[in-house]
């Protein structure tokens, strides 16, 4: 069995962080999880975690601009997902950056809906719409898990509907709708961030 060492301390806002050293390179992997999925969605409002994982790669109230930009100039990896329980954000980046993505993250999860206006979410919603089409709507066989689920998962359970959500729910989906989405799941105390590579514990607790 692998055993990996690692810290865990809760902040007095609810936030967990869960620190792992290791200095084989000089690197530093940062993901944060918002426990939130697509299994907190209501019928008629399907998809909404999976757009809001987009939304939050627009901007946000002191860094009002694209987010991968600062991160990418670096080398840095960038990416997030979404599933029926959680979505994460996670970036991979010289440890010598590690401030640099804890300030974005803490920027993004303190100001984003200062920042979300119609335009970005409307651009951000076009192309979910589209992914759902790539990804299911226009690949053969695509639709047969969307029902395959369906079947598995009978109305009222929260898996019953898929992430990516309904062509209908992501076309009558509205702005302060997901600014909602925002207000009620994404905080600290509903959010891990784990840390883990060439990293000082201490320095990293006192960073977040």
């Amino acid at each position: 069995m692998i055993s990996i060492p690692f810290e865990k301390h809760t902040l007095q806002n609810g936030l967990d962080i869960i620190t792992h050293v290791d200095k084989t390179v000089p690197t530093v992997a940062v993901n944060i999880w918002y426990h939130v999925g697509s299994k907190n969605e209501v019928p008629g409002k399907t998809g909404f975690a999976h757009l809001f994982e987009h939304v939050m790669f627009e901007g946000s109230k002191n860094h009002n601009k694209d987010y991968f930009g600062p991160l990418q100039e670096i080398g840095a990896m960038v990416n997030g997902s979404t599933t029926n329980d959680r979505t994460n954000y996670w970036e991979n980046l010289p440890s010598n950056y590690l401030e640099l993505a804890l300030w974005l993250e803490s920027d993004r999860m303190g100001f984003l809906l200062e920042a979300l206006d119609q335009d970005r979410f409307d651009l951000q919603r076009e192309v979910v719409k589209n992914e759902r089409r790539q990804s299911y709507e226009n690949r053969p066989y695509g639709m047969a898990y969307l029902k395959l689920q369906e079947l598995l998962f009978p109305p009222p359970h929260p898996y019953n509907w898929p992430t990516i959500g309904s062509q209908e729910d992501l076309d009558g989906a509205e702005i302060e709708d997901v600014k909602e989405f925002f207000r009620s799941f994404y905080h600290p105390s509903n959010a891990s961030i784990s840390v883990a590579g060439d990293i000082d514990p201490d320095s990293t607790l006192e960073l977040v």
